[in-house]
């Protein structure tokens, strides 16, 4: 029984009563999120498009990508991932039984515990970094002037860490009250910050990477200071004071120890890549970078924002006690992530060469980085559609506070990963790395369905048959057609930068057009995908 149960909130006055979010079309949401990812995916891609044009895939680029991965991972893994999931449960139970004055004693407390813990973690990063880099990355330890000039740039990048936690709590905030734009718009900012860095800062820095170092710490800032005002418009700005022993952070405290795994084993297998990658030929960090870039585009436009919106949906139904209506996002939630992603993941092997040269092949990036990457992208492409699912099926166990069972299947997972990593590095090399991943998500993504339907959480509603023939005939049409249709990909080299891109929007363009055109010639309607929350 928890604190709340023990002692539930006593009753107020309906002018302390705080404004409890209000729901809406999940499809609508998640329209919101998509196209504000988007925006965000396709500027990281110019951002990426500028540091491979500028710094290639040398030693430079490798040591930016590893500071770089540190913060990030731990971002994706803490503020993303565990706390997320952990926190937004908890907040939304408090905004539809509290009181205004709960809500935001939850806030002050929350954002306060939270913000001591980053900035000792932080500190005590920046003074061990050296000892962290040799950690996330042991092959730099051959090259100690590369461990150095990696480990002077962690100092910087760190930092962010505590900067975007602290926005992602803000960001669990609006999302709570459906205002999912913001958020998803946030990540443009460090897009934009990385690009001026590159090309503004650049030329002041005798290692000339150690710019998107600095990119990185102006960006932390700046997407706290965006999101602020928005949280004093609702009435919800914290006054961050630790207290870690309010009951709302103690059950946060609780719920984050084992979603931790639980719904970020994906990022901790891409971490292990990284430590792998960096024993093997210079540029293997790199060309997994690249490849993982062009993944994490669909992920985030699709998966992430699907996964996004149906969070505080499921909370709410949890909360409400419908079962019924829980398990129908559920399977609406999958079906969504298989109508996008399905394709995306064929798109992304067919036209693995065409999409690396058309945004990387630019100045120091090498005819042999472009073969090399595709190799691993065409890898992850294969895990596309199990990273997607496990973003939609974690939150039916976050939602119900059931933390543990998602760590059991997250340790099974890592463990798999770990055991595909030994067996394929040796044939594969990097690639075997990302196949390594990719097999793994599956592992992961299977026990959770499984799980879900063994608990009669997940009833999957009639249809399923007639949709798959529907998704893989359309998958097939298009397939096909980029096989067809795609010129030799060395012809792509001797191209100018306009001549790509008109091949790859057409091929891009026609290849959705006959997706499409045969999901709606056998029966696939919009508004069989329209689900209230």
């Amino acid at each position: 029984m928890t604190d709340r149960e023990q002692s539930p909130p006593a009753p107020v006055d309906e002018s302390d009563k705080v404004v409890a979010p209000k729901g809406g079309g999940l499809m609508r949401s998640g329209l919101v999120v998509s196209v504000m990812t988007m925006l965000s995916r396709v500027m990281g891609l110019a951002r990426d498009v500028v540091i491979a044009a500028l710094f290639g895939a040398g030693q430079g680029a490798d040591a930016f990508f590893v500071a770089f991965k540190i913060p990030n991972f731990m971002r994706r893994l803490f503020a993303e991932g565990a706390f997320n999931q952990a926190f937004v449960p908890v907040l939304s139970e408090y905004a539809t039984r509290g009181s205004r004055r709960e809500v935001r004693e939850l806030l002050d407390a929350v954002s306060g515990s939270l913000a001591a813990v980053l900035f000792l973690l932080t500190a005590v990063a920046m003074f061990a970094a050296p000892w962290l880099v040799w950690v996330f990355a042991p092959g730099f330890g051959r090259d100690p002037a590369k461990l150095a000039l990696t480990a002077d740039m962690l100092r910087l990048t760190f930092p962010y860490l505590l900067l975007i936690s602290l926005t992602a709590f803000a960001g669990s905030v609006l999302n709570t009250w459906n205002r999912f734009a913001v958020p998803a718009f946030t990540p443009v900012l460090l897009n934009l910050s990385l690009i001026g860095a590159a090309l503004l800062l650049t030329p002041l820095f005798e290692e000339p990477a150690m710019a998107l170092a600095w990119g990185v710490l102006i960006a932390g800032g700046a997407q706290l200071a965006f999101q602020v005002p928005f949280l004093m418009r609702l009435g919800l700005a914290p006054r961050p004071w630790p207290n870690f022993a309010h009951p709302g952070v103690k059950r946060i405290m609780v719920l984050m120890v084992p979603a931790l795994f639980g719904v970020s084993v994906s990022q901790i297998n891409l971490l292990l890549d990284t430590v792998l990658a960096s024993l093997l030929a210079a540029g293997s960090v790199s060309w997994l970078y690249y490849s993982d870039r062009l993944v994490e585009l669909p992920l985030g436009v699709f998966g992430i924002a699907i996964g996004t919106v149906i969070l505080p949906a499921l909370s709410k139904r949890h909360a409400a006690q419908s079962g019924e209506h829980f398990s129908a996002m559920l399977d609406w939630a999958i079906r969504a992530v298989l109508l996008l992603g399905l394709p995306a993941a064929l798109a992304l092997a067919v036209l693995a060469e065409p999409l690396l040269i058309s945004l990387f092949h630019y100045g120091a990036m090498t005819e042999r980085d472009i073969a090399m990457a595709a190799m691993s992208l065409r890898a992850y492409s294969l895990g596309l559609v199990a990273f997607m699912l496990i973003k939609v099926l974690a939150p039916g166990f976050f939602a119900r506070q059931d933390t543990k069972t998602p760590v059991k299947v997250g340790i099974i997972a890592m463990v798999a990963n770990m055991v595909f990593n030994l067996i394929l590095i040796w044939p594969l090399a990097h690639a075997g790395l990302a196949l390594a991943t990719a097999l793994s998500a599956f592992l992961n993504a299977g026990l959770l369905g499984w799980l879900l339907r063994k608990q009669g959480v997940l009833v999957f509603q009639p249809g399923w048959g007639r949709y798959a023939v529907q998704l893989l005939g359309g998958c097939a049409v298009m397939g096909l057609g980029l096989a067809w249709a795609a010129p030799d990909w060395q012809a792509w080299l001797g191209w100018g930068i306009w001549q790509r891109v008109a091949w790859l929007a057409a091929l891009v363009v026609g290849g959705a057009a006959l997706y499409f055109a045969w999901l709606a010639a056998t029966g696939v309607r919009l508004r069989h995908f329209r689900m209230k929350s």
